[in-house]
């Protein structure tokens, strides 16, 4: 019975109770009716009770609790601007230390998500100093000795002083100045790599990189726990050099920290290292060790004394990069097609046997981020439904020695998720009968130009990393990273949230088996494709920038090329003027041109067409994606430049950037940083944001 009901039972007299039981229980069954209307009226009147504080209130009491107090709402993009209740609870906490460099490095990360340091500029400005308040390290003469100061000049943690600096710190253009305080932001985040076989150069040279590239180490970020403290370069994801590591070799050196090396035979403990730079020099490397482990954190090499060569030598190190995308240590279970029990692959294990084993239905997965050189092969029956996926938070790396070849046969389902696949293609043979099946790309990373060499250049740059033959094949990519695609007619193409490189603008993205012709429907949101694009039909392109141009003489007459353009829309992307696409909405440069020469019109029809030409071309050339970097492997890979225009920034339909860092909302969280800067920031000082990363 509902304790209610029968609390409220045994208020009756006793005598009503009686003759009730006598008659069937029915003033019961009515106290049990009115005791449902009683626990929500108490139910209520609890909630109103916790609805008074802000860490017990509903969602949407939160808002108005922060009304009361003056909070003012951000763009919801990042766990903590979602909901206004963590904020709304610090915010008496913001209050007290208001105008203070703690809490506005703290409202920093708070509301933008990423890693973050304030400078007081004017800390470090030369000046005569007051002898009762002598600052000794604000020296004007720099100190050549003090190699660590001028390493980290004019950077989030510069301790040299400098003359003053007249120009405005919001254009970031001045920095040194009574009323400037400088926001550093590292819009890269550090992604962990943990136990992965090194890549063998021969028995006492080796490389962190799985792909055998030259690869920049990153500190894995330590929490902070106090408001009052400001960030330190262990509490940033930066990239760690020789003679930092060097130096603080105990504080980034171990398993739970920013790099760690493990053998079977040879002692790795933070005595046994040493930190060394390790170029080229001729055909070997410089300053080979003698009697210790060296590591060179900037190229992401390891050398070992002759004479003993490492048995089964693994890392654990971080890379940096702008967000989850092509697999790694983050967090994939979401994305898993399949549920249930799985075949467990580690090294050791023979990849291909447990392919073929799980080939008619079932999962396939990696438990560690191991190396597997095999030559693969997958042939799925009707209607098998197959996932060949790495562990969560794992990334393993497949060489393939040559291509990976999957047949599908109709109605056959095939995912994979969270590898990263080198050394070949995936490709999906033309056997099998006439029918539908899909291939699903979830969180992988299918190197541009099949692989790397060690400095970092695509061993086979014209090559595709996935090849379509079969008719009828449904391809979804999703947070990728993959070379150019070649598929049949009558294919369909979805890409979301993915960077599809042809290791050139001039480079064949997309396009049929041939290079040339028109490959299947092709739809792409959030996406960033460098490299031509010739499809049958360009059902969607939104957000998505097309990196795409043409050489003198080339074979193609346009860089984005659409045969069927009847149906379809192409919106908020930017796509070449010299482009045939479906209608376009909102797209660049076409949208800068037309308010350019709409500017210069006056009076209407005063251009001439000379004039107007003038116009479109420099419009053309002002208004193009900027990459920090256009290479694979570099941490600021695919990442917008800060010199990016801002119609290509901002362009988005939800006002974000273009491509495929759209769901970072990099614009709206320097915006929610700027509306909290107006609150906090003392009168009379100026900020400035930068990007350290």
């Amino acid at each position: 019975m509902n304790p209610e009901a029968d609390k409220l039972y045994q208020l009756l007299p006793a005598i009503y109770r009686m003759r009730d039981a006598e008659q069937g229980n029915a003033l019961r069954a009515l106290c049990e009716v009115l005791a449902e209307d009683i626990a929500v009226l108490r139910e209520n009147l609890d909630q109103l009770y916790d609805d008074q504080f802000i860490e017990t209130c509903a969602d949407w009491v939160a808002p108005y609790i922060g009304d009361l107090i003056g909070y003012r709402t951000l763009h919801g993009v990042t766990d903590r601007t979602r909901s206004a209740r963590a904020e709304v609870a610090n915010t008496i906490a913001y209050r007290r230390r208001k105008g203070t460099a703690t809490v506005l490095e703290q409202l920093a990360r708070d509301v933008t998500g990423w890693n973050a340091r304030v400078v007081e500029f004017f800390q470090w400005l030369e000046t005569s100093q007051y002898m009762n308040h002598v600052r000794p390290t604000n020296l004007v003469t720099v100190d050549l000795r003090n190699w660590e100061a001028l390493e980290r000049r004019d950077t989030a943690f510069n301790g040299i002083a400098h003359s003053v600096d007249m120009r405005r710190i919001e254009t970031q253009q001045g920095r040194y100045n009574i009323p400037n305080i400088g926001l550093f932001l590292w819009r890269l985040d550090a992604f962990a790599v943990r136990r992965s076989p090194v890549c063998r150069v021969d028995d006492e040279r080796f490389l962190f990189s799985p792909l055998g590239n030259n690869q920049q180490l990153f500190t894995r970020p330590q929490a902070e726990t106090d408001i009052a403290h400001l960030a330190e370069p262990l509490h940033v994801p930066e990239p760690i050099s020789r003679r930092v590591l060097d130096r603080y070799l105990a504080q980034y050196y171990g398993p739970q920290l920013s790099l760690f090396l493990e053998a079977d035979n040879l002692d790795t403990s933070v005595n046994q290292v040493q930190v060394c730079n390790l170029s080229d020099d001729g055909p070997s490397w410089a300053h080979l060790p003698v009697s210790k482990v060296s590591i060179d954190p900037v190229l992401g090499r390891i050398a070992v004394p002759p004479g003993t060569p490492p048995v089964n030598l693994r890392v654990t190190y971080h890379y940096g990069f702008s967000m989850p995308t092509g697999g790694g240590s983050y967090e994939r279970g979401k994305t898993f097609a399949l549920g249930g029990g799985f075949a467990s692959v580690t090294q050791g294990v023979i990849l291909q046997a447990e392919l073929t084993a799980a080939q008619a239905g079932g999962i396939v997965q990696i438990d560690d981020s191991g190396r597997y050189a095999e030559a693969l092969s997958l042939n799925l029956p009707a209607a098998a439904k197959v996932e060949v996926r790495a562990a969560n938070e794992h990334r393993p790396t497949l060489v393939l020695n040559g291509d990976w070849t999957i047949t599908l046969a109709p109605g056959a389902e095939l995912t994979l998720n969270g590898l990263l696949i080198t050394g070949g293609r995936v490709r999906v043979t033309a056997a099998g009968p006439v029918g539908t099946r899909i291939l699903r790309l979830r969180h992988c990373t299918l190197v541009p130009g099949l692989g790397l060499t060690s400095e970092g250049e695509p061993l086979s740059p014209s090559a595709p990393s996935l090849v379509i033959e079969r008719e009828g094949t449904t391809v979804e990519i999703d947070h990728c990273v993959l070379g150019g695609l070649r598929a049949v007619d009558n294919t369909e193409v979805s890409i979301t949230n993915s960077l599809v490189d042809a290791t050139s603008p001039t480079g064949v993205a997309y396009a049929a088996l041939d290079g040339l012709g028109a490959g299947g429907v092709l739809s792409i949101v959030n996406s960033t494709v460098m490299g031509k694009v010739h499809t049958k039909r360009l059902d969607l392109a939104s957000n998505t920038i097309f990196a795409a141009a043409l050489t003198n003489g080339d074979s193609w007459s346009h860089p984005v090329w659409s045969d069927q353009n009847q149906q379809g829309c192409c919106r908020f992307s930017f796509v070449p003027l010299n482009s045939i696409v479906p209608r376009r909405y909102r797209c660049q440069p076409d949208l800068a041109v037309e308010a350019a020469l709409l500017e210069a019109d006056q009076p209407k029809g005063s251009l001439t067409g000379p004039e107007t030409q003038a116009i479109t071309l420099a419009t053309q050339a002002r208004v193009r994606p900027a990459f920090s970097a256009r290479r694979y492997g570099l941490a600021a890979y695919g990442q917008l430049a800060g010199h990016c225009p801002e119609e290509i920034r901002r362009g988005a339909e939800d006002e974000a950037e273009m491509g495929v860092f759209h769901d970072v909302f990099a614009p709206q969280r320097e915006d929610n940083l700027k509306i909290r800067l107006q609150e906090y920031l003392r009168f009379g000082l100026e900020a400035g944001l930068f990007h350290a990363t």
